[in-house]
């Protein structure tokens, strides 16, 4: 008999499920996707859940599977450990009961635990990621919206509303864009990737989506180049201002349009590297995720396997 979690990973653009034993692993067949959108209505967001999440679940029917219980990773902010959610990008769900949408798709009473996303990347890394064996730790996400999650002296830290280190709306020095938040100069109003793609439009640029952004900087496109190192530009500054105040060892930085470049992330090392003399904070190393893009599911599951380093 093998122990499973139910993960799930709830963001802009889509939720995604899955089955992850103990040592990180995906049950094959049992991760499933369904879009999300800003434009999507409260009923269309929970029919998209109810389907990764049911479709998942059949994988756990087969003999040999035990079923733990389930962890929710959700783009911030989120209420506390209610289970609610009001995601930034997803304007049909404010204070939505997530947790207790899932709770009711178990086949039987168990536990379920919903954090940041950034607290589950953050735990993933350090589970069986690029920051095993460090104890003072930031996950970030850099896609469709920026998130972050804080592990310190070896724990999580959720914070009383349950969103600290939401690094994505911290506010950025030398940069005034403003955010769907309602303040100016957030990271996620100049670094996500649609507000990279838009600042280039907005210098002349003709694409439309990050791939294509990608794509142009690749064939040496200047203003792509140029947007893309903004992006970078801000999440390092974000860094530094950071590790500033709480002294971070590793940043581990995993999301779609972290890899809008082969070099973003040496891009922002650069920039946290160049942002002060105080060695604290220029000590701060920043690496990828190692675990591609299944990061933010190994860490909804962490929530249940390793739920002794949640608060």
């Amino acid at each position: 008999m093998t122990d499973y979690a139910l993960a799930v990973d709830l963001g802009g653009t889509k939720v995604e499920a899955a089955l992850v034993d103990a040592s990180g692993q995906l049950l094959a067949g049992s991760r499933h996707r369904r879009p999300t959108g800003a434009s999507s209505t409260s009923q269309q967001l929970a029919a998209s859940v109810t389907e990764a999440v049911k479709a998942a679940l059949e994988s756990a029917s087969g003999p040999g599977v035990a079923l733990l219980g389930a962890g929710i990773g959700s783009a911030g902010p989120i209420a506390g450990r209610t289970g609610n959610v009001s995601p930034l990008n997803l304007a049909a769900w404010r204070d939505y009961p997530l947790g207790e949408l899932v709770a009711d798709l178990l086949p039987v009473s168990l536990p379920v635990t919903l954090r940041m996303d950034g607290i589950c990347i953050a735990l993933a890394e350090v589970w069986v990621g690029a920051a095993q064996g460090e104890s003072n730790v930031m996950g970030m996400i850099v896609s469709t919206g920026v998130g972050g999650g804080l592990i310190l002296d070896g724990r999580t830290i959720a914070g009383p509303s349950g969103n600290a280190g939401h690094i994505g709306h911290v506010q950025v020095a030398g940069f005034d864009d403003r955010c769907a938040c309602g303040a100016r100069g957030c990271l996620e109003a100049i670094a996500s990737g649609p507000r990279t793609v838009a600042w280039a439009q907005s210098q002349g640029w003709r694409g439309a989506t990050g791939e294509e952004l990608a794509a142009a900087s690749t064939a040496g496109d200047a203003t792509a180049r140029a947007a893309i190192e903004r992006s970078a530009t801000a999440v390092g500054r974000a860094i530094a201002s950071a590790s500033a105040l709480v002294d971070l060892d590793v940043v581990a930085i995993g999301g779609g349009f972290s890899h809008v470049a082969d070099d973003y992330v040496d891009l922002v090392q650069a920039t946290v590297a160049g942002h002060s003399d105080f060695g604290f904070v220029t000590k701060t190393r920043v690496v990828a995720s190692g675990l591609s893009g299944e990061g933010p599911l190994i860490g909804a599951a962490a929530l249940v396997h390793h739920a002794h380093l949640v608060p």
